[in-house]
């Protein structure tokens, strides 16, 4: 990656700043099968992606990230056929373990404000400034960029390009930080925008190398900090 000053990051939320690199739907799984929740995994899938997809446009803006956490936890409970107080639980052991994320998240982002203008690029639901204000994340987030308000998703140009009008910068002054290959990675690729993947450790070496020879990697958001982007 080059070292030319980039002036902008610009940050995935679900799996990047609540999980350092783990999706929502893979922390899921695991919580589930710890409160003994063995649908098989294709059920598992079609369950979560219905429970989360409906949210999009629907969910109340003012909706936090535990109320958001609240209805996947019911649009799973509906579709597995499972009872509702146990993925409640479930749904509450899930934000736990982000919010202990978000708040060392927003204590990153707080002294990398100092040397860069901070963005958020996200597949969300329409709510993602109320999760972002709950989250403690917003005062040191200059553009907050959400696929359902803005109507198109990553890795569509438009929504990294959203982003960078806010914040009055080109694709050339930006990185991208995202834990996905597929939305994040080639999205800002596309752009023509430096980006670091987010991988951590646990994923071995069957997640595949990065898409680009000079890519960094980093296993921890806190890595950020000494790279010198």
């Amino acid at each position: 990656m080059s070292r030319a000053n980039a002036k902008v990051l610009l940050f995935d939320f679900g799996g990047t700043l609540d999980a350092e690199g783990v999706p929502w739907k893979d922390r899921w799984v695991r919580l589930s099968r710890e409160e003994g929740i063995d649908a098989p995994q294709p059920e598992f899938d079609r369950a979560f992606y219905g429970a989360t997809d409906v949210l999009e446009g629907t969910i109340s803006p003012n909706a936090g990230f535990r109320d958001t956490v609240g209805q996947v936890a019911h649009g799973l409970a509906t579709r597995l056929g499972r009872d509702v107080a146990l993925l409640r639980r479930i749904g509450d052991r899930f934000s736990e373990e982000s919010l202990r994320q978000l708040a060392r998240s927003a204590a990153l982002l707080a002294r990398l404000r100092e040397r860069y203008r901070i963005g958020v690029v996200s597949n969300f639901y329409g709510n993602l400034q109320a999760v972002l204000d709950e989250a403690g994340l917003s005062p040191s987030i200059g553009a907050a960029i959400d696929s359902t308000v803005l109507g198109c998703k990553k890795p569509d140009p438009r929504i990294f390009q959203a982003a960078l009008d806010a914040l009055g910068a080109s694709p050339a002054e930006a990185v991208f930080v995202g834990d996905s290959m597929r939305r994040d990675m080639a999205g800002a690729r596309a752009m023509g925008m430096r980006h670091v993947w987010l991988r951590p450790e646990s994923a071995g070496d069957g997640g595949g190398g990065p898409c680009c020879p000079e890519d960094v990697v980093i296993a921890r958001l806190s890595e950020l900090s000494d790279l010198g982007l």
